[in-house]
């Protein structure tokens, strides 16, 4: 990678910044106080992608959206996030990860700050948007930062916090949502969902530079703008008839993108090979793609991350429009799952070590068998009970085994210097997940649903067993990526 030249050196040698001093230089508070804030802002980035479910209802009718403008309300931060995080990444390499945090912080809380005074279905839409941008600058920095800055133990530890807070964000986002709804605080109903990012956001703009390092490594990377654009197009081509088909009884449009979407994906890695091929900077490089484990990584957290993120949006559908409870009813129901899953996901290195390669794939299958348990006995639009509620944590303990050491396990193999890029590619890859989770498990369920309660429940059970094959795919995929 091209160094970044000294200003003011006569000479002008090519120079770099030392990296960023190891945690036990700023003690313990200093470590601890980086670790808060950055993270604090993967929660709320992750928190987004589904805190507006359990609004919906409320959003629908105070700016009398359609079907499928509140789809895209919901999809429309998450496709900019996740085509964005790789660019984010590599921008953070380029002007260093404290700034391209605060910078993305800024804009992810005044964009959450419009979208809480939003005036229409449009201006919603639009702003939604702007919060996936900021979360794309913010989000690759987090793992960067605790790549070069912790070491040994004391980094197994922050990634296992920070895989915990990625999928843990998804819960507490349904039931968060829940409460701020439910509470409608001054009469704010739904836009609460997004102001109460601001008062959180302004904190962490004071305390960010005072507490992230001043000085870290700094590359003067390139960036791959027509990879971006391809991957951007294949994208939408794929999200945009998942989402919007079934509303608007799938149009020829919808069958002509989805196949597009193949012919945009091959002109990407056409794209990407030509841009290495000239010495350029592919968004996925093939040095990062043939990491060990990588790929197969980034595979098996995409199925995961697809079926976690569809469950949550079906579940939260089927409780509040089959069975009829209250945006807070509807969130607390998630409780189970996400202690569980938080518990799992920060203390799975307790396990003796000679069973991590067998607790990921026992872990899913664990998580299939518990959702697939769950349609069972809900399908026949039964209220939620205490089995229920213990199949859920289940399903909280089985994915929290698998996701966080499947995160931890494979940076672990990273090379330091091409960290930004491995972290931006599987983060890329679970936001795709849940986008293409949500679009394709919510279209079966709505689609298996009818017009009826009783269909409505049955689709419950349809769609579960559909998860659970899926979930014992991602099984597979593990078991290999663990040898």
């Amino acid at each position: 990678m091209t160094q970044i030249l000294s200003p003011d050196s006569a000479a002008a040698q090519p120079v770099t910044a030392p990296p960023a001093a190891p945690p036990a230089a700023y003690g313990a508070r200093r470590t601890l106080a980086i670790l808060a804030v950055i993270l604090t802002g993967q929660f709320m980035a992750v928190l987004d992608a589904s805190i507006v479910n359990v609004a919906i209802p409320s959003i629908r009718s105070s700016l009398h959206t359609s079907g499928a403008a509140l789809q895209l309300i919901v999809a429309g931060y998450v496709i900019a996030y996740a085509v964005l995080l790789v660019t984010g990444a590599r921008l953070g390499d380029r002007f260093s990860q404290r700034r391209m945090f605060i910078a993305g912080l800024a804009l992810f809380t005044l964009a959450s700050l419009v979208c809480g005074l939003a005036w229409n279905e449009i201006s919603l839409i639009v702003f939604r948007f702007a919060q996936g941008v900021g979360a794309a600058a913010m989000v690759p920095q987090i793992m960067t930062l605790i790549q070069r800055n912790f070491t040994g133990n004391a980094r197994a530890k922050a990634l296992s916090v920070y895989s915990a807070i990625i999928s843990g964000g998804m819960v507490a986002g349904q039931v968060l949502g829940g409460l701020i709804v439910s509470a409608d605080v001054g009469g704010s109903s739904w836009r609460g969902v997004f102001l109460v990012n601001v008062p959180i956001g302004l904190a962490l703009l004071v305390v960010a530079p005072r507490v992230l390092p001043k000085v870290t490594q700094r590359f003067d990377r390139k960036l791959d703008l027509a990879g971006l654009t391809m991957l951007t197009a294949a994208v939408l081509a794929l999200v945009l008839p998942l989402v919007l088909g079934r509303e608007l009884n799938w149009p020829l449009w919808s069958w002509i993108s989805l196949g597009a979407c193949v012919l945009a994906f091959a002109a990407f890695i056409g794209i990407e090979r030509a841009v290495a091929a000239r010495d350029g900077e592919p968004l996925f490089s093939h040095r990062v793609l043939a990491a060990p484990g990588l790929l197969l990584t980034a595979a098996t957290l995409f199925v995961v991350m697809a079926t976690f993120g569809g469950w949550m949006f079906v579940m939260a559908i089927h409780l509040q429009s089959t069975l009829g409870y209250s945006a807070l009813h509807a969130g607390l129901m998630f409780i189970p799952l996400g202690v569980t899953f938080a518990i799992a996901g920060m203390n799975w290195e307790r396990i003796p070590h000679r069973f991590h390669a067998k607790m990921i794939p026992l872990g899913l299958v664990l998580a299939a068998a518990s959702m697939v348990a769950i349609g069972a006995l809900l399908r026949n639009g039964a209220d939620v009970g205490p089995l229920v509620l213990v199949l859920l944590a289940l399903c909280g303990v089985g994915n929290g085994l698998a996701f966080s050491p499947l995160m931890t396990r494979t940076l672990a193999k990273v090379p330091m210097s091409l960290a930004a890029d491995a972290s931006g590619i599987l983060v890329t890859n679970v936001q795709l997940g849940i986008v293409v989770g949500i679009a394709s498990f919510g279209t079966l369920f709505l689609g298996l649903a009818g017009s009826t309660a009783l269909s409505a429940s049955h689709a419950l059970g349809g769609t579960a067993i559909a998860e659970g094959v899926t979930v014992l795919v991602a099984a597979g995929l593990s078991a290999r990526a663990a040898r």
